[in-house]
This record gives C-alpha cells, structure tokens and sequence, in this order.
C-alpha cells in the first residue's frame, strides 16, 4: 500500500509539473497557424498574402518584443492586419505599443488595425489612434480601401468593435467591387450575422482568445459575449455557401496571464486563385 501511495504521488507531481510547463509553453511562445484560402476571383497562378495579429493586450515576447518582430520579418507578408486589442483597458503607458508600431512599420509599410474593445474602454484611446497614424498604422475602422499587389486588387474593410458597438457596416461597405477578393476585419465576431453584404468573401475577427483555456475533447470553456462552451471559439467558420469567418485565438492573455491547451499565435494567411 505504501508502494502504490508514494506511485500515486510521484505521478500526481509529475502530472502538475507537466500541466505548469504546458501552461507557461502555450501562454509565452507563439506559434505561427497557417490558413490557406481558395477563390475564383483569382487566376490559378494568382496569390497573396496576409498576417492577421490579434489580442496582444501588451504581450511582449522577448525585450521589446523582439522574437515577434524577427517572425513577422521572416514571414515577409504581403500586408499585415491587426484586429484590435494591441493594448489592454488598464494599459496606462502607451510608449511600448507605439515602440512596436514603429519597428512594425519598418518592416511592413502596408498595415491596418481596427479597434478592440479594450481600446475603447481605455480612457487614453485618442492618444491611442493618433500615435498609431503617426507611426504609419492606418485605421480603417467603418471603412474600406483597395490595395494593389503585384497584378492583385484586393480590398481591405473593417468595422469598429461590434462589442462596444462602434461598427458600422454600411460605412465599411460602401463603393466595394463585388468581384474583387474582399476580407472584413471586425475585433469581435459579430454574433447576430451569418450573412454579410455580398463583396465579403472572409471575415477576419480575434476576441474569443479562443477561450484562453481550453481543454482537451472539449475545447474551450468560455469565451466573452458567448458565455460558456462557445460556439465560434477559434478557427474557420462557414457563414454560407459563399463566405467564411476566420477567428484567430490571438497573442496574448486578459483577467489572467494565463493560456492552457492553446498556444499563443498569429496567423498567415495565403490566398490562392483557382481560375475565373
């Protein structure tokens, strides 16, 4: 009996200290999640690429956030969109972001952001916006542009917070080309819609964290505005035939610094044409 009790405890003190190092793994190094997505708004030999960056809430990952910036560099994507919460609603000092913002611009001079909630309840926002403008960060909040890559028209929509109901979609909609490759970025997943006008083809959002937790078979235990057992927690949804919700689980970590059974990451996506 003796035997079998002292088993039990070295297992159970393994069972921790593995359950500790996973947690720490997943809440401090990021991954990169590849996505690839097919359209026949593009010829065959027709591509692109974007890096969606989610939900950093002031995650830095080595000094200055340096292991971040040196994987985005090496990733060399074509345009770079963030979907809010690069601060956090407590965030007071707003020199580190502006830090990354800089250093994120000389790498890429063609990135976009649209508002978090976390942006909106912090009362320095305005400071926020502007010191992003001013480091070359283009908000696009409740609006669109064209972006001409190589021999590609591509259009860029977004809307402010639809959880802190700063969204508009009839402004981000307005003069799109139905037949250009369109993606929408919205902070959070916008509950009440499975259907978006027609130019949409992908709707990038973060948000959920992916449930920050999760567990294994069952995922992810609850997620704000959803409550409990989330149906859109991460990854890619079908709304309808014709357009699909992408939702990254983000970088880093809000109420708790913590993130178990789902590892901090970004995501680059690749869009591939299959013919007209």
């Amino acid at each position: 009996m003796r035997r079998v009790r002292m088993y039990l405890v070295i297992f159970l003190s393994l069972f921790v200290l593995g359950l500790i190092v996973k947690t720490y793994y997943d809440t401090n190094v990021f991954k990169v999640e590849g996505l690839e997505i097919t359209t026949s708004k593009l010829e065959m030999d027709q591509s692109f690429t974007v890096l969606q960056l989610t939900d950093l809430h002031n995650k830095q990952f080595g000094d200055h956030n340096e292991k971040l910036l040196h994987k985005i560099e090496e990733l060399d994507a074509d345009v770079i969109v963030i979907t809010g919460d690069l601060i956090d609603r407590r965030t007071d000092s707003l020199q580190f972001v502006f830090d990354f913002a800089e250093k994120l611009t000389a790498i890429n001079s063609s990135v976009y952001f649209v508002s978090g909630n976390h942006e909106w309840e912090n009362s320095k926002r305005e400071s926020f916006f502007q010191g992003l403008a001013d480091k070359g960060i283009q908000l696009i909040d409740n609006q669109n542009l064209s972006i001409e890559i190589e021999n590609i028209t591509f259009q860029l929509a977004g809307v402010g917070d639809p959880s802190t109901k700063h969204d508009n979609i009839e402004g981000a909609m307005d003069g799109l080309n139905v037949d250009d490759v369109t993606f929408l970025l919205s902070h959070a997943p916008d509950l009440s819609r499975t259907d978006y006008p027609e130019p949409i083809d992908l709707v990038l959002s973060g948000h959920t964290h992916g449930g920050q937790i999760r567990l294994p078979l069952i995922g992810a235990i609850v997620a704000p505005d959803q409550g409990f057992f989330p149906k859109y927690d991460q990854g890619i949804f079908d709304l309808n035939e014709r357009q699909q919700l992408y939702i990254d689980s983000g970088l880093g970590t809000s109420l708790i610094d913590v993130r178990m059974f789902n590892q901090s990451q970004m995501t680059l996506i690749t869009v591939k044409g299959v013919g007209k």
